[in-house]
């Protein structure tokens, strides 16, 4: 007996990768049934994120100068060596550009009451891969001050680094214009990322309502958690006999009444 009961249980239990098929469709039914407050969710984020980068997170605005780090030539053509010697020149600047006397000094020379921590976390250097060329992003609030420490420190670099490194004068290819068009922040970019973010967390929320219900809704649930094939479903609602007995109770009471009047009159 006990052996045919478990081969009935192990027909009866789904395997495992029927079970998980089986929770996920449950799950994305369960998402449907709260699907306007998935919506609301992503909406709700996306116009919180776009009106916080609107009105509360203030534009900055980057300035570009480019240096071009000349080869040691004296002639007209450029060899292999002085090319190579260029490249490395460009790496070398970038960090000596960073270094506290050059920035201090563009400060002092601009006025700006700015430390050099905070003048280097506006300063953005990169040498063009494969190239002679450096290039000087300062990013600020002021369109303004950006322009102006971005020329102001390449002007500083051109004159000053050879003398450190007794190397070839770099140039001024381009000097830094007002920008026009902020650099940030992405007002797309954040709302796109506020609207995912709360719909992810509203996902996560209902997840965990949906795995702490263990209540049975329906035969299926018996069968998966129990192993068991219900005999018989009750119906929810009034059934027809409900009905009639309830009408008989009705007009037994009346009944009652109407005796218990006659006999005090």
């Amino acid at each position: 007996m006990s052996d045919q009961s478990q081969s009935i249980d192990m027909n009866i239990v789904p395997e495992e990768d029927r079970e998980i098929e089986i929770d996920l469709l449950d799950l994305f039914s369960f998402y449907r049934t709260k699907l306007k407050y998935i919506i609301g969710a992503f909406v709700l984020g996306a116009l919180i994120a776009g009106l916080f980068t609107q009105f509360a997170i203030a534009p900055k605005f980057t300035a570009t100068s480019t240096m071009y780090m000349v080869s040691s030539s004296t002639g007209s053509a450029i060899d292999l060596s002085e090319l190579t010697m260029g490249t490395s020149l460009s790496n070398d600047y970038v960090e000596l550009i960073k270094t506290r006397p050059i920035i201090e000094e563009v400060t002092g020379e601009l006025g700006l009451d700015y430390d050099y921590d905070a003048v280097l976390g506006m300063l953005d250097l990169s040498a063009v891969e494969d190239t002679r060329i450096l290039k000087i992003n300062v990013t600020s609030e002021d369109k303004k001050e950006a322009a102006a420490i971005a020329n102001a420190i390449a002007i500083k670099a051109e004159k000053e680094l050879p003398k450190l490194m007794d190397a070839p004068k770099p140039h001024i290819a381009e000097k830094a214009v007002v920008p026009t068009k902020k650099s940030s922040p992405s007002l797309m970019k954040n709302t796109l990322i506020g609207a995912l973010v709360l719909l992810l967390l509203t996902l996560v929320i209902l997840t965990v309502m949906y795995l702490m219900d263990d209540t049975i809704k329906s035969s299926e649930d018996l069968e998966k958690y129990f192993g068991i094939m219900p005999l018989t479903v009750i119906p929810e609602g009034k059934i027809e006999g409900d009905k009639v007995l309830e009408e008989q109770i009705i007009d037994e009471d009346q009944l009652q009444k109407r005796r218990k009047t006659k006999r005090r009159k």
